[in-house]
């Protein structure tokens, strides 16, 4: 087999729990071409690894024709593929696939699809919890591909740690005498998986005063005024924000590569923190924590039992966001502290 061409996710998370499936077939075959198809930003997820060779981009929304419509799946033909393996399940990039010629095309055959497929993976009930790590492992197996590890994979760039090293230059130098632990408060799923900053704020306080540590929160372009808000109402030295950086995806990976411990959401950025060995305590509001499982052992689930989630919901339906709203401060605070004497880590 010359040249493969995998279809990855959109989502950040989904990306990372993709990489072992994609170590897998790195592996069976060394000498092929591994070519990501993905949306623009996914590069920077991968970056610094050597998991896919190149990428061709897609974007419906592009200024540029080769990235959408006919153009791109032009484009697809002309690279003429051994393989495309479909790690999405629209009806999309199915039809594209087939479109494409590639002699094998390989996914689940959700969406009415499976025609399109040569290698078709009876469709998954979406009712039925199971990771999306599995998934990817489920697809590559179909196709004879032997899967060795679970384990996720990501790296940073010579770039990702100077624009980390520059932040920490803008800030006294007395902050970086202590370990740092990442916060991360937002999440692209929607407002039901956030924590209140209030709590986050709440939670760096009994950070900094019953520890020697900083905290630095993590933020997106979008959630800039979140991270500002957790610092204002923290008040505290220690407590500071990447909100007046540059944001960049390997700027965030490279802080918690640099983390003794990592706090978020359920959001992309706590998949950061296994490829690094970074301890990480996720916070779960209405999402199953089944749905993103990646079996990491310094991972710890922290979710609320409610009569009426997980739900699943970008917005709580019932108004009250309880699953969110009723989880304390004093919980996630004794998890943080747990972690930290069960897997006590220096980083220089």
């Amino acid at each position: 087999m010359n040249r493969i061409g995998v279809f990855l996710p959109n989502w950040i998370g989904d990306v990372v729990m993709s990489t072992p499936a994609l170590r897998a077939l790195r592996t069976q075959y060394p000498d092929a071409e591994i070519v990501g198809i993905h949306r623009p930003y996914i590069s920077d997820v991968l970056a610094g690894t050597d998991l896919i060779h190149r990428s061709i981009l897609h974007d419906r929304k592009s200024e540029i024709p080769e990235r959408r419509g006919l153009a791109f799946t032009k484009l697809l033909k002309q690279e003429e593929f051994d393989a495309i393996y479909l790690f999405t399940n629209s009806l999309r990039t199915g039809w594209v696939a087939w479109l494409s010629g590639a002699k094998r095309r390989i996914g689940f055959a959700n969406e009415g699809r499976g025609w399109m497929l040569t290698d078709s993976i009876p469709g998954f009930d979406r009712d039925v919890v199971k990771s999306a790590l599995d998934h990817y492992i489920e697809i590559v197996e179909h196709a004879g591909v032997e899967v060795a590890s679970k384990q996720t994979e990501l790296a940073t760039t010579e770039e990702d740690e100077q624009h980390w090293h520059q932040f920490q230059d803008s800030l006294p130098p007395e902050l970086w005498e202590h370990p740092v632990i990442t916060f991360n408060a937002g999440g692209a799923f929607g407002e039901a998986k956030h924590w209140s900053t209030r709590k986050f704020a709440e939670l760096g306080q009994s950070i900094v005063d019953h520890y020697e540590r900083t905290v630095v929160v993590l933020c997106g372009p979008a959630e800039r005024d979140m991270a500002r808000a957790i610092v204002r109402k923290a008040d505290r030295r220690n407590i500071v924000s990447l909100a007046d950086q540059e944001l960049t995806i390997g700027l965030s990976k490279a802080a918690v590569k640099h983390s003794e411990l990592l706090v978020t959401t359920d959001s992309g950025p706590r998949h950061f923190a296994q490829p690094f060995d970074v301890p990480v305590i996720t916070i779960f509001g209405p999402t199953h924590i089944g749905y993103s499982e990646t079996y990491y052992e310094k991972g710890t689930h922290i979710q609320l039992p409610v009569d009426c989630g997980p739900c699943q919901q970008r917005t709580c339906p019932l108004e009250h966001h309880k699953c969110m709203r009723d989880l304390t401060v004093e919980r996630v605070f004794r998890a943080v502290c747990d972690a930290l004497d069960r897997y006590h880590r220096q980083v220089a």
